[in-house]
């Protein structure tokens, strides 16, 4: 029997796996605070984290038949989209905390405030995905972004990482401030912050222009500063690098889907009856982000630093999905973000391991000789490798073929093109990493440590066992996720006539 969540209760209800996640982080970090560090529990409170959200994951999955939605107007939405992009967050969330599990032994890191605060930023993420109202957005948005800041710059011994926290809480703040200026305009223009209000006004011309044009532009920048397209990503690459490196995998994989997530809901359907004043300003920030992030990231040496410039890059080919703005782009993105935070976690698992759980061996050089004498591990990131650069026979193709489809059916023809060159761009930098780890022979003193000794736990072997089993199925039989996907859009049709655009 379906309830209506009209009260406070049901409220709770809708909300119930960010409910779930909220107690059970309080709850790791008072035994974090409260206990003192002794041998297996950092690793003890890892496994809880992973405990809190499979709880999370049976309430997700529960929200499918248990609760229903009010209607457009309400501030939660309970719609496909919604609980599709929550599994990509779940699955970004529990992957970085497995893959955290011996760093933060190693690294004698705070144990408790660490998977708190992923599990915090975690609620953020899917507060953003379930606001039909920009206030809401605007809170999970900060609630996420407050968490991240903390764990970029969570290692207090390393100067590289309290540089990287500083600097992206203060641009971050200052996109923030470009974000709360744009709602206050839209508000202003429309008279509600309420994303089917906003909608409605503005398909019936209610809403002045002098008001609404400033007011979306200033939208834009906040969540491409979030997305890091270019020319708001000059923070990205040394915030990646100097991150700990599981959170370089979290923040690239999880806070990217959630801000994707978000823009769609804001621009798709919010602002879908002026698409025409903003479609091209996404247009261009696609094409020069697929171009600059690719390129730059050819002359890269540090294998962590590549990998931050080719999360800019696919932040380009995502934002092809926002200027389509239709139904096949919509799916593709849901897809394309499932698939992406599987293999970009997967690679940053193998970066790791061979790092030794450290901040060591990052540069390509280190790889020489890895596949021989990991040939398992060699093999996952050859696989993670190619699945990123589109390889066939991936999930990371399919994930760019339907980005394709959906920008034909717009008639995005131009930058369907540009997405194509630059994807075939990308092979060196990927394969490059492949060429070091199977064809250059190691130096004579990594048979003595190094990345030869890489420490990987068996928890870590799982994860990539899952990853790339979910990269080669999802290659080779794509039908059940992207039907997933599709039918996950289904609830945003009210609002996306699907605008065909061309440059």
């Amino acid at each position: 029997m379906l309830l209506d969540y009209s009260s406070s209760f049901h409220y709770v209800l809708a909300l119930l796996p960010e409910v779930v996640i909220s107690i059970g982080g309080m709850l790791v970090l008072i035994m974090g605070v409260v206990r003192k560090r002794e041998r297996g529990h950092t690793a003890e409170l890892g496994w809880i984290s992973l405990g809190v959200l499979a709880v999370a994951a049976v309430a997700n999955g529960w929200l499918y038949s248990g609760v229903s939605e009010e209607g457009a107007t309400a501030m939660i939405a309970l719609d496909g989209f919604r609980l599709f992009a929550n599994w990509v967050f779940l699955i970004g969330a529990a992957f970085s905390i497995v893959i955290s599990l011996a760093y933060v032994d190693r690294q004698r890191l705070q144990a408790g405030e660490y998977y708190s605060l992923i599990l915090f930023a975690t609620i953020g993420m899917m507060v953003m995905a379930a606001a039909r109202d920009l206030m809401v957005i605007f809170l999970g948005l900060e609630l996420m972004s407050i968490a991240v800041y903390a764990l970029v710059g969570f290692n207090r011994r390393d100067r590289r990482s309290a540089e990287a926290g500083l600097k992206y809480f203060l641009l971050g703040a200052f996109a923030s401030g470009f974000l709360l200026f744009g709602i206050a305009l839209v508000y202003g223009a429309t008279g509600s912050a309420n994303i089917h209000a906003i909608a409605v006004a503005v398909q019936d011309g209610a809403a002045p222009a002098a008001l609404m044009v400033p007011g979306v532009a200033l939208l834009a920048i906040g969540l491409a500063f979030k997305v890091a397209v270019v020319p708001f990503h000059m923070w990205t690459p040394d915030v990646y690098e100097g991150a700990p490196t599981p959170v370089t995998a979290f923040m690239a994989a999880a806070v990217k889907a959630a801000a994707f997530v978000a823009f769609l809901r804001v621009f798709v359907v919010g602002l879908d009856g002026v698409y025409n004043q903003w479609w091209s300003i996404l247009w261009w920030l696609a094409a020069i982000t697929m171009v600059a992030g690719n390129v730059v990231a050819l002359v890269q040496s540090s294998v962590k630093r590549m990998l931050a410039y080719s999360s800019i890059a696919h932040g380009g080919y995502l934002l092809v999905a926002l200027v389509a703005a239709n139904d096949t782009a919509a799916a593709a993105l849901l897809f394309y973000l499932l698939i992406y935070t599987v293999m970009n976690i997967g690679a940053f698992a193998i970066v790791i391991s061979v790092g030794n759980q450290s901040e060591e061996n990052m540069s390509i050089e280190s790889y020489a000789g890895f596949g021989w004498r990991k040939p398992v591990m060699g093999v996952f990131m050859t696989v993670f490798l190619l699945s990123l650069a589109g390889f066939p026979g991936t999930a990371g193709f399919i994930a760019k073929y339907n980005l394709l489809l959906g920008a034909a059916e717009s008639n995005l023809w131009v930058l369907s093109i540009i997405l194509v060159l630059t994807t075939v761009v990308s092979y060196w930098y990927y394969l490059r990493v492949a060429w070091y780890m199977w064809m250059k022979e190691a130096p004579e003193e990594a048979a003595a440590g190094g990345p030869a000794q890489a420490l990987t736990p068996f928890a870590t072997h799982v994860v990539l066992f899952v990853s790339v089993g979910l990269i080669l199925l999802g290659g080779i039989f794509p039908g059940a996720l992207l039907e997933m996907a599709a039918d996950s859009v289904v609830g945003l049709r009210d609002f996306m006539a699907g605008p065909v655009a061309g440059p």
